[in-house]
């Protein structure tokens, strides 16, 4: 097991290695059911470039990468991340990648997520997470709605998909609505 960064019952996140890019990762992007409910498969995704991206997570701060991995097997399975930190509007992006699909629906995205969210507000001292996803990805709705992210607004016709323009719908939760959720942590 390599070095987890946040651990919980099933899966721990951990900081993305180079040997990654060996793995199934660089082939997730390429695969369009994966990639169907976000912003990927309109290029080819190369391991170069899959090495590339994991040199340059390892000395972001306004972005923190995390590998998940189910405790069971040991394997990278997906990604989770908060982007664009405003570490003074208390603020960041929240986004997710299952990318191993024999994986799906097995609840390893939100408890990955709950780790990922207990920590942009009890270690980061965020107020507010956010995320957008496509009209057309119910399991990311689903997903934000468990996290207790309402809706906040829609993107018409903001990206084209399948040979569409889809809108993007805006979710977010402050952390005393998550805390009212998983009622963890201390209030501010």
């Amino acid at each position: 097991m390599r070095i987890p960064f946040l651990e919980g019952e099933r899966v721990y996140l951990r900081a993305l290695v180079p040997e990654d890019a060996q793995g199934a990762y660089p082939t997730w992007f390429n695969d369009a059911e994966v990639c169907q409910g976000n912003s990927h498969h309109y290029y080819p995704y190369t391991v170069r470039e899959t090495e590339a991206y994991i040199e340059r997570a390892q000395s972001f701060r306004d972005e923190l990468v995390l590998a998940i991995v189910p405790k069971e097997t040991g394997q990278h399975i997906g990604n989770i991340t908060l982007k664009r930190i405003d570490y003074i509007a208390r603020t960041a992006e929240y986004a997710i990648i299952i990318g191993d699909k024999s994986t799906w629906g097995k609840g390893f995205a939100k408890e990955a997520s709950r780790l990922l969210l207990d920590h942009a507000f009890y270690s980061l001292n965020l107020n507010r997470v956010y995320c957008g996803t496509f009209e057309t990805n119910i399991a990311m709705q689903r997903l934000a709605e468990f996290m207790a992210m309402k809706e906040e607004g829609r993107r018409r016709q903001a990206v084209f998909k399948d040979n569409r323009l889809l809108d993007i719908i805006e979710y977010g939760v402050l952390r005393r609505e998550y805390m009212e959720r998983f009622g963890t942590g201390t209030e501010e």
